[in-house]
């Protein structure tokens, strides 16, 4: 393999396979799977891309750093000669971390100053002027990303978000050097390390810009980011003659369906109001849950009853309502029982023979994607074909494959579920 990613959770790691499969035109992307987790052996030789998931978000800081070490060490095994620490495009952490600690774990592995920080992602409306972090037209602590209920995010300074959390130095460089071009943007960072500077906020607000700083980072031995950043990474390897290109197959698979939303954010309780309108929907009861009254046969039972109805089954709830859960239940225990929940739903689907899991939530599909992973005994998930930006169809298994589509809270169209189900039944 020739790029490695590392991942704090499911669905920023199928968006950025996703950038890595597709590329850019002329040249294509690369052949990229990804894994639920660290593998415990090879990855198949014809991959060129492969990006590791892991759910070190919000996880303990120690965790994280030890995951996320655990993960670099198997990719440069693999050959990696570039490395990328996946975080969303919303630099989703909480003040202490885990942003900073696990950057600054990798960086000191592998010797890296000036490392590019850029969760800039303008497809879907992520962009970084002046060092500040945009979605759409309002500053990041204005986006509703503030009422987050695992990762507030409550200033719109990257600079000061990361200095918070690393004691090493955090430079910038600004929008007018990125548009200078190229070489602009590679004698701005080698100024940086040469000073010591061990990260660089660098300013993005167009695929242009992430195109002009890839190429400037061609030769980093490690880069952080949202998705984006990938953007211009293959065609470097494709021009050097090191990878061939890759187009991402299209894939269609028959049977029932199933879509689980574990996600709170304001796009996702979009999409399940829409979809609830028309479809089978079930509220998940989160104290019933907690109780034990409110099982995965519970939610098994609601979807076999509505077998090619598109059944939602979703625990997408307003803030006020999430924070009055977690205030009575514990935050981590609800996650936890909630996670537990999907995934061992998941298991239970997929013994049914159901073939077609759409998923909603970061840490949601963390659960089910291992859960399908182990069902299947296969942890190489293909790319598949894009449903909206930033979201694949994922194939798990060779025999009978389990398609998924692993979205994060905040990604796609309102009709997001439909579209996902009618591309994963009819390959379009």
């Amino acid at each position: 393999m020739l790029i490695g990613v590392i991942a704090d959770d499911f669905t920023g790691a199928s968006d950025i396979a996703n950038t890595l499969a597709k590329g850019i035109a002329p040249e294509g992307g690369l052949a990229t799977a990804q894994f639920p987790g660290t593998p415990s052996q090879p990855a198949p030789a014809h991959l060129e891309a492969g990006v590791i998931s892991l759910k070190s978000r919000t996880a303990p800081t120690q965790t994280a750093v030890a995951d996320s070490l655990a993960a670099l060490n198997w990719l440069l095994d693999q050959g990696c000669q570039q490395i990328i620490f996946k975080y969303c495009s919303t630099f989703d952490s909480t003040p202490e971390g885990n942003i900073g600690p696990v950057g600054e774990a990798l960086a000191l592995a592998l010797n890296a100053r000036a490392v590019v920080v850029c969760p800039a992602f303008p497809t879907v409306g992520r962009t970084l002027y002046q060092g500040h972090l945009f979605v759409f037209d309002k500053l990041l602590s204005e986006s509703g990303m503030e009422h987050h209920p695992l990762t507030p995010m409550t200033d719109p300074d990257i600079r000061r978000v990361l200095g918070r959390q690393t004691q090493q130095g955090v430079g910038h460089v600004a929008q007018t050097v990125v548009s200078a071009g190229v070489q602009s943007v590679a004698s701005a960072l080698a100024a940086q390390a040469e000073g010591g500077t061990m990260f660089a906020v660098v300013d993005a607000t167009s695929d242009q810009d992430l195109l002009t700083i890839g190429e400037a980072i061609a030769d980093a031995p490690l880069i952080t980011g949202g998705s984006g950043i990938a953007l211009g990474l293959p065609r470097n390897f494709i021009r050097k003659g090191l990878a061939k290109g890759a187009e991402t197959d299209l894939i269609a698979q028959p049977g029932p369906q199933a879509i689980l939303a574990g996600s709170c954010s304001g796009a996702t309780r979009g999409q399940v109001e829409l979809h609830a309108k028309t479809q089978p929907s079930y509220a998940i009861d989160v104290p019933k849950v907690m109780a034990g009254d409110v099982t995965a046969q519970s939610l098994v039972g609601f979807i076999q009853s509505h077998q090619g109805e598109a059944p939602l089954v979703y625990s997408s709830g307003a803030p006020e309502m999430v924070r009055a859960i977690q205030k009575e239940f514990g935050r981590e225990q609800v996650a936890s029982r909630l996670d537990a929940l999907f995934a061992e739903t998941a298991r239970l689907l997929v013994g049914l023979g159901y073939r077609k899991i759409v998923v909603a939530g970061g840490e949601t599909s963390g659960a089910v994607a291992q859960a399908v992973a182990e069902a299947k005994g296969s942890p190489a998930m293909q790319i598949g074909p894009e449903i909206d930006p930033g979201v694949p169809v994922l194939s798990l298994g060779s025999a009978e494959p389990v398609l998924l589509a692993l979205k994060s809270g905040n990604f796609g169209a309102p009709d997001f579920f439909a579209k996902a189900l009618t591309i994963m039944g009819a390959g379009k």
